[in-house]
């Protein structure tokens, strides 16, 4: 891949996805497979005024004999230093910037029920410090290919090829050809100019059909808005892209309000693990029945992980003709398959979909019926077959999606 290209993805991921300002200091967690590409954006980091850039290097080969090696109630500890770093995590908010090149399948020989159960006893430790950070501080994923990830898009050629057709890929999606960052004002425009159209017809609920069997209907919150693109930072009202690509409108839905059946249309790599041909269903908003082909007591233990997990945290809305529905790539990636596709998320719902969010506190939040929980998972149910009809508050009907595209 050409350098030139390279480093311009790199300013975009500093500019406009984390928009890094000067004397921040940034925090840039990346696993060993791009050193020379973390090197190009830690410089991008440093020419827009970082003080201090720090990588954290993450190796799942490492996590899986972890996994196997260390007993649980070591590997379920919060160790002091790591307490210290999240408090100098909610004293000086960092920026983070999050470089995805997981193997879909690089945990598949972990011990997941003890990695399951280590998570969960470490969340409430941890919970207090994320909702003291929330909504405050600029972060970005975005994604280089890794050779175990390029073999599993592209399995029929050879490693090189294999990476640099990934590579392709990333940047033709994430509009970072020609001119990045100009793309990315641009199509911010056109989410956010989406969301008010959203916005404007007061949705209480959104019903779900499928070819596939999808048949579902989420309630929706009052208080909520459709939120797409670009958000900012509470406090110092800091704009930036946190999803490097993004095609979705989304909003928090009203947790334990949804019925019926959901069908996933794409596999999903969680924790490492590929779950394939699944589908959950609803009562009482809440999940009470999985089926998967593939990896299926993985999908119960991630609905199991606790009471949240079980209720839906969001609804995000992808049209079937969005570059990467388009590109006919199957990632095997969430960043990327969930904007080729409409999608539903278990687990922790976003605040900030809230109007006037920074006027509430948590148990605001709760009360209302943002989810919480210690998960967040997006699932893919986009196809060319979905369509989907808004009820509004006065009980009008309104088509939003038909034959997987929008209809608005």
């Amino acid at each position: 891949m050409q350098k030139t290209k390279l480093r311009a993805y790199a300013k975009l991921i500093a500019k406009k996805g984390a928009n890094v300002q000067k004397g921040q200091v940034v925090w840039i967690t990346a696993a060993l497979d791009q050193p020379e590409f973390v090197e190009m954006l830690v410089k991008e980091c440093y020419a827009l005024g970082a003080k201090r850039v720090t990588v954290d290097w993450q190796y799942l080969p490492l996590t899986v004999l972890d996994s196997k090696h260390i007993s649980l109630k070591e590997l379920s500890s919060v160790e002091e230093w790591q307490k210290q770093k999240m408090q100098y995590q909610t004293d000086n908010l960092p920026v983070r910037i999050y470089l995805d090149s997981d193997d879909p399948d690089g945990l598949d020989k972990a011990d997941q029920e003890k990695m399951a159960k280590a998570r969960m006893a470490q969340y409430p430790i941890k919970k207090p410090y994320i909702d003291a950070i929330e909504n405050k501080y600029q972060w970005c994923i975005a994604s280089v290919p890794s050779k175990a990830w390029a073999k599993k898009v592209f399995p029929n050629e050879k490693t090189t090829k294999a990476l640099e057709k990934l590579w392709e890929a990333i940047l033709t999606t994430s509009r970072a050809e020609g001119d990045p960052i100009a793309n990315w004002t641009q199509h911010n425009s056109v989410l956010h100019n989406k969301c008010k159209i959203l916005n404007s017809l007061n949705l209480r609920s959104l019903h779900y059909t499928s070819a596939q069997g999808t048949d579902l209907t989420v309630e929706l919150l009052p208080q909520a808005d459709f939120l797409a693109g670009s958000e900012t930072t509470l406090g110092k009202n800091i704009e930036f892209n946190p999803n490097i690509p993004s095609e979705e409108v989304f909003t928090t839905p009203k947790a334990g309000a949804a019925e019926g059946i959901v069908y996933a249309t794409k596999p999903l790599s969680y924790q490492g693990v590929l779950i394939e041909n699944f589908s959950f269903e609803f009562k009482n908003g809440k999940v009470v029945k999985v089926n998967a082909q593939k990896n299926q007591a993985q999908l119960e233990q991630m609905v199991a992980m606790d009471e949240g997990a079980k209720m839906l945290g969001e609804c995000a809305l992808v049209p079937q003709n969005s570059p990467i529905a388009e590109s006919n790539i199957l990632f095997y990636n969430t960043l990327f398959d969930e904007n080729a596709s409409c999608h539903l998320a278990l687990g922790r719902g976003f605040s900030n979909c809230i109007k006037d969010y920074e006027k509430y506190s948590q148990d605001d939040f709760d009360k209302m019926g943002v989810n919480n929980s210690m998960i967040h998972v997006d699932f893919m149910i986009g196809s060319d077959s979905l369509d989907i009809v808004g009820t509004t508050a006065d009980g009008k009907q309104v088509q939003i999606f038909k034959d997987g595209k929008w209809s608005i």
